[in-house]
């Protein structure tokens, strides 16, 4: 298969394990009930994906692609590390308040099995958590930022950053920022971030 032709069946797969993950929740999803919304075959779902986890982990890994892509970019240049947080702010509340993290969220919460909340952990916070340190340890040695802990000052910028925003978004009561909300959000997070950790 060619491989413009791979991606859009792809989407089209992933576009089906949206639908019947926001209707039907993790548990009620099967491979089986994807292959047939999408028209695609078994064989091909277990071919590309493994599982019904692994395809879970390729949509977590997807939707956290540009985040992750943004960071990694960022730290092979010489770009001040605040400079760095600013453009991400807006990029990571676009991640987590989209659609797609609202409803891999909704289903991770019930799911008790707990598969799709570490697929979630491992694919999205795990991958990104590490660059977003050493964006902040860069801070601290040019002297931008000043904290013993590098783990409590990630904590710390994305408590500023996201709050009880993503929360909110899952359970109904917050509409999605704009992204003029967004970018405010992020440059009001760095500028509490400065003022705390000087």
């Amino acid at each position: 298969m060619r491989e413009e032709n791979r991606s859009l069946r792809q989407e089209q797969i992933e576009a089906a394990a949206y639908e019947l993950l926001e209707t039907k929740g993790y548990a009620g999803t099967s491979m089986q009930g994807i292959a047939r919304k999408a028209r695609a075959s078994n064989e091909t779902l277990y071919n590309w994906y493994g599982d019904k986890q692994g395809l879970f982990r390729a949509l977590v890994t997807r939707n956290a692609a540009e985040v992750k892509g943004h960071l990694e970019s960022e730290l092979e240049t010489d770009t001040d590390a605040l400079s760095i947080l600013e453009s991400l702010g807006p990029k990571l509340l676009d991640l987590l308040t989209g659609d797609r993290a609202v409803a891999l969220n909704r289903a991770a919460a019930a799911d008790s099995t707990g598969e799709l909340g570490a697929t979630l952990s491992a694919s999205g916070r795990e991958a990104v958590f590490p660059l977003l340190e050493a964006v902040l340890l860069r801070a601290r040695s040019s002297g931008a930022l000043r904290f013993d802990d590098s783990a409590q000052a990630v904590g710390l910028y994305l408590d500023l950053l996201i709050g009880d925003l993503q929360i909110r978004r899952v359970i109904g009561r917050q509409p999605r920022p704009d992204a003029a909300a967004r970018a405010a959000r992020a440059a009001r997070a760095v500028r509490y971030l400065k003022a705390l950790l000087v």
